[in-house]
This record gives structure tokens, C-alpha cells and sequence, in this order.
């Protein structure tokens, strides 16, 4: 199960603080594309848009979901939450991966939550909207150096909206909000609202060429678990699926949003593809196929490790079949004044699990560093080692490694 605690006090954090085999050792920069098709991968350049979730997607949108199934054969893109604003000890400047391996992560994670937050009143003085603009530079900045953009959502329940864990609702609130926002019920405007402040901003993401700015959105994330208003115990499968359905539909057919990639990503319960797909809402609604798993590699050695490969194996095996991404959409250890590093972490569980078993997996997401804590080394603590040859290994990729992802190959 997610460490849900350490979400709640990056949350609160962040508020209080603005507000106040030796070939593994080579970092490699050369990709293998491979096209025409092969048995194992019908995708080719000429086809991609017929597997696709939105088929008018924008081209630069087309060509990351071909690169970034193409590079999953040889490279897995490491990246971070909040990488260019949240680091261990409030240090700044640089990105913390950046400071220990000398390159800035692969992939930007970032969050919805404060965009759609009721307090964001759109003004320049509001503190909501400042995180907004902040969001926005940074996957502009991101997007300008070649790395790929990702969005999570942690949208506080439709009642209050103070909270998007249940610890914070009452019973019938729990059993209701889901529900509610879907087409029909008492709150389907409210999420709709939701979904046209999302709609705005991401219509918006325009680099400096005028260009549409791909991102990938995960909604309803971990819905595997029971923390969030949107998980299992709250809702139906068929619920779940309208839901996830409704928010794709809304975004690419009503409000004409052709720049999103959709990932569908539980949280670690499962052990069965039966399992994976009890809630999956459908190839055409799906791009990226992930998990969320921090449980597994909660300094539990090897064994983890191989827990962890065998649930990645069964999401790489349906991602070749449905000709999908697979990722490891969330994952970490984090590292604190009285929790010690676990001696190759990154380098040896990590990497095992995201390479044994010839499993192609496009990218891996760590959560984010705060003052209190860490799930990257920042290059002045004791694993910044490990991460570092973690990040030359062959399979690895931090930006300087990726292929242009927003560029088919000719």
C-alpha cells in the first residue's frame, strides 16, 4: 500500500513553505528505432495514430507516444514530481537530480490539485494561481529541454473540497462523492467545471514556436486502494470506467483538447492481468498503461524487487499486446533523518525490477523531495552513488540520453 502520510505532508509542506555487467556503467545515448513493424510491435510511424487514444491528436502529441513506445526497448526515462520546485532541505536552484548526476530528470511530474483548487480565483496576488503559473512555466521549461511532462490529479472530494482522502470525509460523503460527479448526479456540473479549468490551461501550454505542448494525465490514480475518494470501496467497476470514460471524452471531444496522452494507473494490489483490468475503462480510452507501487520496494531486498517485476511484467506483456506504453507511474523510498538509505536501492532492486524478465518499461516516476525528506539524492548524501550508477546504467535514460520525443523518425 501507498505510503499515503508522506503525500499529506508534501501537501501541507508545500502550502506552509510558498506560502511563508560493466557495459551498464556506459550511458549511451544512441536509440534503436525500430521500423517497419516486427511481430512483437505493429506500431510504425505510418499506423500510430490508429492505436492512439486521440486520433486527431497534434503531431508533436502523436510522435511522444510512438517514441515513447519505441524507447522502452532500450531505455527506461527516469524522472521526478515537482523536480524543478521541491528539494531536500528547501535547497533550490537545480533540480535534485540534476545536482547528483549533472543532468535534469527525463520526465517532470506534475499536479492538477492547485490548478482546480476552489481558492484559485485566477488572480495574480492568489496563491493558487501563482502555483498555476509556476506549473506552467516549469512544463514549459521541461518541454523545452526534451523531457516529458506527466500530470496527476489530486482532486479534493466535490463537497467541502478540502480533502482527497477519505480519512477527511464522512460516511456518506465516501459513499457518495463518486457517484455524484458522474453524468446525472447532484455534482456532474461541479466536475465539469473541474474539467474546463484543466481544459483551459493545457489548450494553453504553448512552447516557444507556437506548438501545443504534449502532456500525459493519469486521473483518478491508485484507484486500486481505499485512500482516495475514488477508490474501490466508493465505487463500482462499471462507475469507475464511466468516470475515467466521461473525463476523456469531455477533454478530447467537448472541449477539443488534442495534447493529452491518458494513463491508467492502480496502485500495487494486483497479481493478475484479471486483477489489473477489473477497472480498466477500455483501449480507447487508454494510452499509457502504469502502476503506482511504493509497497514493494519498502526495504524488502530482492524479494520485492521480484514481487515488484513480476506485477511490471504483467503491465508490459498487455501494453506489447494492446500495442500500449507501459510505465512505473509512481514509485520511491524516501530517505529521512531517522530512516536510512537501503544499500542499493536504485542500482540493483530498481533496476532489476524494471529490466529483468525482458519487460519494456517507457518510464519511472519518483515522488517528490521536500525539506524533511527524500526519494532522490541531491549528490551531497550518502546514496547519491547509487543513484547515480542507477542513472549510467545501459537501460537508464535522464534527458540528455532521451531521442527527440516530440519528432517522428523519418
Amino acid at each position: 500500500m501507498k505510503t499515503t502520510f508522506l503525500k499529506t505532508a508534501f501537501i501541507s509542506l508545500s502550502m506552509l513553505t510558498v506560502s511563508s555487467c560493466s557495459s551498464d556503467n556506459e550511458n549511451t545515448s544512441d536509440e534503436v528505432i525500430i521500423d517497419p513493424p516486427t511481430q512483437s510491435d505493429p506500431l510504425t510511424t505510418k499506423n500510430v495514430t490508429g492505436y492512439i487514444v486521440d486520433a486527431n491528436a497534434t503531431k508533436e502529441t502523436v510522435a511522444l507516444f510512438y517514441n515513447l513506445k519505441k524507447l522502452a526497448k532500450t531505455k527506461t526515462a527516469i524522472g521526478q514530481q515537482d523536480a524543478f520546485n521541491s528539494f531536500y532541505l528547501d535547497a533550490g536552484g537545480d533540480s535534485d537530480i540534476k545536482k547528483s548526476t549533472g543532468f535534469d530528470p527525463a520526465v517532470l511530474g506534475s499536479d492538477f490539485m492547485f490548478i482546480t483548487d476552489k481558492n484559485n480565483n485566477n488572480q495574480s496576488g492568489n496563491w493558487f494561481f501563482q502555483q498555476e503559473q509556476k506549473i506552467i512555466n516549469d512544463t514549459k521549461a521541461a518541454y523545452a529541454k526534451g523531457m516529458i511532462n506527466t500530470f496527476c490529479w489530486h482532486l479534493r472530494e466535490p463537497n467541502k473540497e478540502e480533502s482527497f482522502y477519505v480519512s477527511d470525509m464522512t460516511t456518506e460523503q465516501k459513499t457518495t462523492a463518486f457517484k455524484s460527479i458522474l453524468p446525472g448526479g447532484a455534482n456532474h456540473e461541479w466536475y465539469k467545471k473541474k474539467l474546463d479549468k484543466i481544459a483551459s490551461v493545457v489548450s494553453n501550454l504553448k512552447a516557444a514556436n507556437g506548438e501545443l505542448i504534449p502532456i500525459i494525465f493519469r486521473p483518478f490514480h491508485e484507484f486500486d486502494g481505499s485512500w482516495f475518494w475514488w477508490g474501490a470501496s466508493f465505487c463500482t467497476p462499471e462507475e469507475y470506467k464511466k468516470g475515467y470514460q466521461f473525463t476523456v471524452d469531455y477533454l478530447k471531444n467537448t472541449k477539443g483538447v488534442h495534447n493529452i496522452l491518458y494513463a491508467f494507473s492502480p496502485d500495487n494490489s494486483y497479481t493478475t492481468e484479471s486483477n489489473y483490468l477489473s477497472r480498466y475503462p477500455g483501449d480507447k480510452y487508454v494510452d499509457i498503461l502504469g502502476m503506482d507501487n511504493y509497497g514493494d520496494f519498502d526495504n524488502k531486498g530482492q524479494s520485492g524487487a521480484n514481487t515488484a517485476n513480476s506485477k511490471l511484467k504483467i503491465v508490459s506483456d498487455l501494453a506489447k499486446t494492446k500495442v500500449k506504453i507501459a510505465a512505473l507511474t509512481e514509485t520511491g523510498y524516501r530517505v529521512t533523518e531517522s530512516i536510512v538509505p537501503v544499500k542499493d536501492w536504485f542500482s540493483v532492486y530498481l533496476y532489476g525490477a524494471l529490466t529483468s524478465n525482458t519487460i519494456e518499461v517507457s518510464y519511472v516516476l519518483f515522488w517528490n523531495n521536500n525539506k524533511d525528506g527524500y526519494y532522490v539524492p541531491n549528490g551531497s548524501v550518502s546514496n547519491s552513488g547509487d543513484f547515480n550508477t542507477f542513472s549510467k546504467k545501459t537501460k537508464s535514460a535522464l534527458v540528455n540520453s532521451l531521442p527527440k520525443m516530440y519528432e517522428l523518425p523519418k
